[in-house]
C-alpha cells in the first residue's frame, strides 16, 4: 500500500533539501547545484538565500562564483532569471526552450512583424561584437526593424538567444543596468545540444521532493514533466499525499519525518522555496498565499517558524540604523518572536555590517 505523507512531512521533507534545518558547511557552488538554481529576479535575493541556508557564508564566496564563471544568472525556469551553475545552464537550458519558446505568446499585439528568423541572427551578431545593455540590443534592433515594437524585439531575445548577465563589483554582484553576453562567449561553450528533460526532473525531486506532476511543472514552466516522471517511475519511490495525489522521490532521498526541529529562517524575496510546487501548503497555508505577491507581481520575503512561512518581513536602514519589520499573517507565540528576533539581528548584521544599531520589530 503506498504511504501517505501529511504535510508537516512534506515540509520537513523539502527543508532537508533546502538546507533549511540546519545550516551547512558546504561551499556557495555546491549550494546551488544542490538548490538546483535559485530564483534571482534581483540581484541581492540569492546572497540572503544563501547565507539563511549556510554556515560561514560570506559575500566574496558568491562574487568569487560569479566571476570565477561557475554560477551564472541567466533565463531559466519559468522564463525568470535564476542563478545556476555554470553546468547546469549548458545541461538544461535547452530542455527548458519549449518553455521559452511558449512565452512569447504573452506579447499578443506587440508580436506584430516579428520575424523570429531574422531577429535572432541580428541579435546574434550585434553580441558578437561584445556584452550589451538590453536598452542598448533593443535600439539596435530597432534600428534594423523599425516597425516592431522595441520591446517585443527585447523579449524575443531574452527568451530565444542564450544568453548570461555579466557580473561586476557591485556589492550585490550586478549594477542595476547589467549587460549580457553569448552564453557560449562567457563560458566557452553553449548549451547542449541533447534534452535533459528527465535529469532535470531528478534533480528538482533531489532539491524539492516529494512532488507531484503538477508540481514539476509548475516550478519549470514545462507541459512534459508528467511524461518524464512516467519514464522515470521505476527509478522513484511514489507516495500520496493527503489529497490523494501522486508523489514521486528519489528513494534514499532524506524524509525525516514530522517531529524533525525546525528552526527560525528568513527567506528572501523571490526564494524559490515558496515558487516551487502547485499545491504550496508544504510551506504556506492557502489563505495566507495572497499576501505572498504583491500587485505587481514582486514575491514578498517570508519567514519561517516551525518550518512555515509565519509572515512577511522587510528591511529598512537608515542614520546607520537597520530595521527588520516582521508583519505575521497570525499572532505569534512568545517564543517564536524569542527566536525570530535572534535570527533577524544576525540577518541585518550579515546585511548592514556598518550599522551602529539593530532593531526587529513585530507589527501588528
Amino acid at each position: 500500500m503506498t504511504e501517505t505523507l501529511s504535510t508537516r512531512a512534506l515540509n520537513r521533507a523539502t527543508l532537508a533539501r533546502q538546507m533549511l534545518l540546519a545550516r551547512e558547511p558546504v561551499p556557495a557552488i555546491e549550494a546551488v547545484d544542490r538548490l538546483c538554481g535559485m530564483q534571482a529576479q534581483e540581484p541581492k535575493p540569492p546572497f540572503l538565500g544563501l547565507w539563511t541556508r549556510l554556515e560561514g557564508f560570506e559575500p566574496s564566496d558568491l562574487h568569487a562564483a560569479l566571476h570565477g564563471r561557475s554560477l551564472v544568472r541567466a533565463t531559466m525556469m519559468r522564463a525568470t532569471l535564476h542563478l545556476v551553475t555554470s553546468a547546469d545552464y549548458t545541461a538544461f537550458r535547452t530542455s527548458l526552450q519549449p518553455m521559452l519558446d511558449g512565452g512569447l505568446r504573452v506579447l499578443g499585439d506587440r508580436a506584430e512583424g516579428l520575424d523570429l528568423e531574422k531577429v535572432v541572427p541580428a541579435a546574434r551578431s550585434l553580441l558578437e561584437a561584445g556584452p550589451l545593455t538590453f536598452n542598448e540590443i533593443r535600439a539596435r534592433l530597432q534600428e534594423r526593424f523599425p516597425d516592431v515594437n522595441d520591446r517585443a524585439l527585447g523579449y524575443a531575445v531574452r527568451l530565444r538567444v542564450p544568453l548570461v548577465m555579466m557580473p561586476s563589483e557591485d556589492r550585490w554582484g550586478y549594477p542595476r543596468t547589467a549587460r549580457f553576453a553569448l552564453a557560449e562567449s562567457w563560458l566557452d561553450s553553449g548549451p547542449a545540444a541533447e534534452d535533459a528533460v528527465d535529469e532535470l526532473m531528478l534533480r528538482y525531486l533531489a532539491a524539492y521532493g516529494p512532488a507531484s506532476a503538477a508540481d514539476a511543472q509548475t516550478w519549470s514552466g514545462l507541459s512534459s514533466t508528467g511524461e518524464a516522471l512516467g519514464r522515470l517511475r521505476p527509478r522513484l519511490a511514489t507516495f500520496t499525499d493527503d489529497k490523494g495525489r501522486e508523489l514521486f522521490d528519489l528513494p534514499d532521498a532524506p524524509r525525516p519525518g514530522e517531529d524533525a526541529s525546525a528552526p527560525a529562517r528568513f527567506l528572501p524575496e523571490f526564494d524559490s522555496l515558496v515558487l516551487a510546487h502547485a499545491d504550496r501548503r508544504r510551506v504556506i497555508a492557502d489563505d495566507h498565499r495572497p499576501m505572498l505577491t504583491t500587485k505587481n507581481l514582486r514575491v514578498r520575503a517570508v519567514f519561517l517558524w516551525d518550518g512555515f512561512a509565519r509572515g512577511i518581513w522587510e528591511t529598512e536602514y537608515k542614520r546607520k540604523v537597520a530595521t527588520l519589520r516582521m508583519r505575521p499573517f497570525e499572532a505569534l507565540p512568545q517564543a517564536a518572536v524569542d527566536e525570530l528576533r535572534g535570527e533577524g539581528e544576525a540577518l541585518l548584521r550579515f546585511m548592514a555590517p556598518d550599522a551602529k544599531e539593530t532593531v526587529v520589530s513585530v507589527e501588528e
